[in-house]
């Protein structure tokens, strides 16, 4: 299913639109929608990842090898789960 979109833009940004699209003979709706997806992917596979300082990685990496001691309250929290999960 497709759904109509309208978008406002400046006329000097609308020439700029279209003489890419010429140069890569493309039709406007085809240019805006690749090139708006490819970004938005982008976005969003960079907010999948966390940038860590040097001292930030090395604590988590020093956590995995040597975890803390679990709290007084996990062992009832884990005969409190539903089982199968």
């Amino acid at each position: 299913m497709t759904v109509g979109w309208r978008l406002r833009v400046r006329a000097d940004d609308k020439a700029t639109l279209m003489r890419a699209v010429a140069f890569e003979h493309a039709d406007m709706t085809d240019f805006v929608l690749r090139h708006a997806l490819d970004a938005a992917r982008k976005i969003i596979e960079q907010s999948k990842h966390v940038p860590l300082s040097e001292r930030d990685s090395l604590r988590v990496l020093d956590a995995l090898e040597y975890p803390p001691a679990p709290g007084s309250r996990l062992p009832g929290a884990a005969r409190r789960m539903p089982k199968g999960r």
